[in-house]
């Protein structure tokens, strides 16, 4: 089965076009060869809750996207409101993913307690934030990609990949 990913960028300088979008092309790779998934949906939106917030519902609603990645906005800057975006749109949380992330990412060093990304589920979609930087991006990740079939297995009502 591929899973249908979605992809949001929160970037002030990536909405306006004053920097490439590195940490979407690590993510792109990673779930196109580790996850088997294709990309339904990628866009970059201003740090802004409600701009985060509105796309993460289209993509979760419209586009019915089995997984929503997000890249930046997870750190402790005053713009960083990514995790806050995401939590106004959950139905459930899995508290357990981003903390083997950071668990495993502050093993090789202890900036990784000052990521605060969440992961969550809106209907039968999995939202997982990640940070804005490349490296950041492919250690996070990395670090739960084994995890992940099993867990849109769970959220799609699945085992095996059979429905229940």
């Amino acid at each position: 089965m591929r899973w249908k990913v979605a992809l949001l960028t929160a970037s002030d300088k990536g909405a306006r076009g004053e920097r490439e979008d590195t940490s979407a092309q690590v993510i792109r790779e990673l779930i196109e060869e580790e996850l088997i998934g294709d990309i339904v949906d990628y866009r970059i939106v201003p740090d802004e809750q409600d701009e985060i917030r509105a796309a993460l519902i289209e993509m979760a609603d419209y586009f019915q996207a089995d997984l929503i990645l997000t890249t930046g906005g997870t750190g402790l800057a005053y713009r960083d409101v990514t995790p806050e975006a995401t939590l106004r749109v959950a139905e459930r949380l899995v508290p357990g993913i981003p903390e083997a992330m950071r668990a495993f990412v502050s093993q090789r060093s202890r900036h990784g307690v000052l990521f605060r990304g969440v992961c969550a589920i809106r209907g039968r979609t999995l939202i997982l934030n990640l940070p804005g930087d490349p490296k950041g991006v492919h250690e996070h990740l990395m670090a739960v990609m084994d995890l992940l079939p099993e867990a849109l297995d769970q959220v799609k009502g699945m085992r095996g990949g059979q429905e229940q």
